[in-house]
């Protein structure tokens, strides 16, 4: 989710089939699968194409709520990319040498289940390995992600002074995501308080699913304890945020994360501060961005923002960079 754009937003419950999750949770109608696939047609594509080659794409995933539609995407890279594994990245950062052309490493943000159960046999099968940034207080839990929590309770009765919505998930995250975060804490107790239901449990990853991701080649990194904005955070939260997931990492892993990706995508200074006391070698962005394949600065690596939905021939047009363009392009023309 780039922060404060709404992108990653959407697309965190846009990979989600229509109705409900599994677990009762609400869920936005699935995504457009080859919105802007025409694009693979234009002339550009293949100027695009030959830039990315000299570009690190790090793609940033969800969930896997399509394992074919996701192992297609994978055998896409086999053919057209070099993937690479967290540890490659940070090698070529501390020796200065450029990872090799097309290189692509894969993530997911939030780590749900679906990386254990859909993603990790997809990429096992092909030798492809990835890393995932989990959220620490839910891990052994079956507590909801708080967006999709929020989402259930405003639709079950729940209400909250300071959020009026005309009820589309998209802008009650949108809303939640802009107040300070104690004021964010706030409304959704009061959600929880007047909501006629609660809502129901969502299983997470355990601390031996995190080592069963690692042992496969599944990086495990650092993505707070709690998920929240960090730029409507005070400096003492973001430290506690980040100091407090990386000790539990520690604790369940027997070393310590080394990546960090930042919760909803945009950077904050306060939190490289902190990287940066506890050792951290990468930090990742959701800027839907392509980076250079020597990172220049390695606690603000830009990410291309994916799903397990998207078709090849979207994909295709993502993985050079040409949609990403054409995104920005209409968002600022004049630029």
């Amino acid at each position: 989710m780039p922060h404060p754009d709404t992108t990653t937003v959407t697309s965190r419950l846009a990979d989600r089939p229509t109705g409900l999750l599994p677990s009762g949770l609400p869920a936005a109608p699935p995504p457009e699968r080859d919105r802007g696939g025409w694009l693979r047609f234009s002339p550009a594509q293949p100027l695009f194409r030959a830039r990315a080659a000299q570009r690190l794409a790090v793609l940033a995933y969800h969930g896997v709520t399509d394992p074919r539609s996701f192992g297609a995407q994978l055998d896409r890279l086999r053919r057209l990319a070099t993937p690479v594994s967290l540890q490659a990245v940070e090698r070529a950062i501390s020796e200065g040498r450029p990872l090799p052309p097309r290189s692509v490493l894969i993530t997911f943000d939030d780590a749900d289940r679906t990386v254990l159960t859909h993603a990790l046999p997809a990429l096992a099968a092909r030798r492809i390995p990835a890393a995932a940034f989990v959220i620490a207080e839910l891990i052994g839990t079956d507590r909801p992600f708080w967006w999709h929590e929020a989402a259930f309770l405003a639709q079950h009765g729940g209400q909250a002074r300071s959020l009026p919505t005309d009820g589309r998930p998209e802008q009650l995250l949108d809303r939640l995501k802009a107040l300070p975060d104690p004021d964010r804490r706030r409304t959704l107790h009061e959600l929880r308080v007047s909501s006629r239901h609660r809502p129901p449990g969502q299983e997470q990853l355990t601390p031996d699913d995190l080592r069963t991701l690692r042992s496969a080649k599944v990086a495990i990194g650092n993505h707070t304890m709690g998920h929240p904005c960090l730029g409507r955070c005070d400096e003492a939260t973001v430290a506690a945020e980040i100091m407090g997931a990386h000790r539990v990492l520690t604790q369940w892993l027997g070393e310590a994360p080394t990546a960090f990706a930042y919760p909803n995508g945009g950077y904050d200074p306060r939190a490289d501060a902190v990287l940066r006391a506890l050792g951290y070698r990468l930090g990742f962005l959701s800027d839907h961005r392509l980076g250079p394949r020597l990172p220049v600065h390695p606690l603000r690596i830009s990410r291309l923002q994916v799903d397990s939905m998207t078709s090849t021939r979207r994909f295709d047009t993502i993985l050079s960079g040409l949609e990403p363009a054409v995104q920005r392009w209409r968002r600022h023309p004049g630029d």
